[in-house]
């Protein structure tokens, strides 16, 4: 049920399809990021879209995406699989951009 999430869009310059440009993301949080709901700091912080933060909707959106605001995601133990910094850095730009 996970997803092989691009960091920087496929397509994009640094968009390649190599391990430290993507992170492993249930369907949701995959879906989330793309849209830029969900952002992810270089310090692998989970960041919640301020508007979607205020919006009050039900369970799934309470708990599949609020309450994940300022949690820290899990990395691989491995340095080779870890998702590259200055990608998530350059990402985590364009989610600040868009909210």
């Amino acid at each position: 049920m996970l997803d092989a999430a691009h960091i920087i869009a496929d397509g994009e310059d640094g968009g390649d399809p190599v391990v430290p440009n993507g992170m492993a993301l249930c369907k949701i949080h995959h879906a989330a990021y793309d849209r830029n709901f969900l952002g992810i700091t270089p310090k692998l912080v989970v960041q919640i879209n301020q508007r979607l933060l205020e919006e009050i909707d039900g369970p799934m959106l309470k708990h599949g995406l609020q309450e994940m605001h300022g949690s820290t995601i899990a990395i691989p133990r491995s340095q080779a699989a870890k998702a590259d910094p200055e990608r998530l850095e350059y990402r985590y730009t364009r989610f600040l951009e868009a909210s």
